[in-house]
């Protein structure tokens, strides 16, 4: 029962896409280990040491490109505890603007309190202050490598069977610098991006569901349901001075992800990625807006 319910859905919310596909948001907290959903192999076999490293492509808002690459190692202390260690880098392009950098340092920690439910707590350190510029003048975020945001993230997962569940929440402690202002820019282009002067960023909240599906010994495919809510509206500093909120930049995000894995070994393995979204907020200042992103990611184990 819980396969038919799971299967409609996603079926129903993937046909949706083609009507509110507008963008996706990920801070960061989608992506780290305890809440991506749970492969077959690791489900079955769990692992004393992991390292990956993976690529990805996705197209953002205002016609960018965004090429990035990561390298993660998994760390299994006992069968309750295990940590885990990312670093990011991203490059965007578009609009005759070109911008590479370093993104984040991702660290968790996960306690498995039994077989179906876990806790992690984690945080992400900026390798950037969010303020890259060209020209003397602030780039607006879509452009920048990191949110330049220290966060807070805390999440709880619970397995029933297969079908994997994850409610997280990721929450800024210090803001970055960034500096953009539209009236300032020279690019026309530029003029109509949100300015994020003194960017103030709120906080998200996550639920994640996933069931792995087996289609050989060495193939399983995942599907996955990731709505993301953004608890405030951002704000920024105008040209005069004065605090303003960014209406429409409070609510709901819906995602639809799926993985295909193939272990190549007992040792190694590939996961192939894809994600796009359906349902967005009206204004994404981030600039983490995916119409949509492929990854690929390569792991192997010792």
């Amino acid at each position: 029962m819980h396969k038919v319910i799971f299967y409609s859905l996603t079926a129903s919310i993937l046909f949706c896409e083609t009507i509110f596909s507008q963008g996706c948001s990920d801070a960061g907290f989608c992506t780290i280990n305890n809440v991506k959903p749970v492969n077959f192999w690791e489900l079955n076999e769990p692992i004393k040491n992991q390292i990956k490293t993976g690529f990805f492509f996705g197209t953002g808002d205002n016609n960018i490109n965004v090429w990035g690459n990561y390298l993660e190692y998994n760390r299994q202390i006992s069968d309750a505890i295990s940590f885990d260690t990312r670093v990011t880098s991203i490059a965007q392009s578009g609009n005759r603007i070109h911008s590479l950098g370093l993104s984040d340092i991702l660290l968790s920690g996960n306690y498995k309190v039994n077989k179906k439910l876990s806790f992690t707590l984690g945080t992400k350190i900026p390798l950037s202050d969010g303020n890259k510029k060209q020209e003397g003048l602030s780039l607006p975020m879509d452009y920048q490598s990191s949110l330049g945001t220290l966060d807070a993230i805390m999440a709880l997962s619970y397995q029933i069977n297969k079908l994997h569940f994850v409610f997280a929440w990721q929450q800024p402690i210090l803001q970055n610098k960034n500096e953009f202002l539209a009236e300032n820019q020279t690019n026309e282009i530029l003029k109509k991006f949100q300015s994020t002067q003194n960017y103030q960023r709120g906080g998200d909240i996550l639920l994640r569901a996933s069931y792995p599906v087996t289609i050989t010994d060495k193939i399983s495919l995942t599907p996955s349901i990731l709505p993301i809510y953004h608890l405030t509206n951002d704000q920024f500093t105008d040209i005069s001075g004065n605090k303003q909120h960014i209406k429409g930049s409070k609510g709901l995000t819906v995602n639809g992800n799926i993985y295909l894995d193939y272990q190549i070994n007992t040792k190694n393995s590939l996961q192939l990625n894809a994600g796009m979204p359906f349902i967005a907020r009206k204004s994404r200042p981030d600039g983490l807006t995916r119409h949509f992103i492929i990854n690929l990611e390569y792991r192997v184990r010792f």
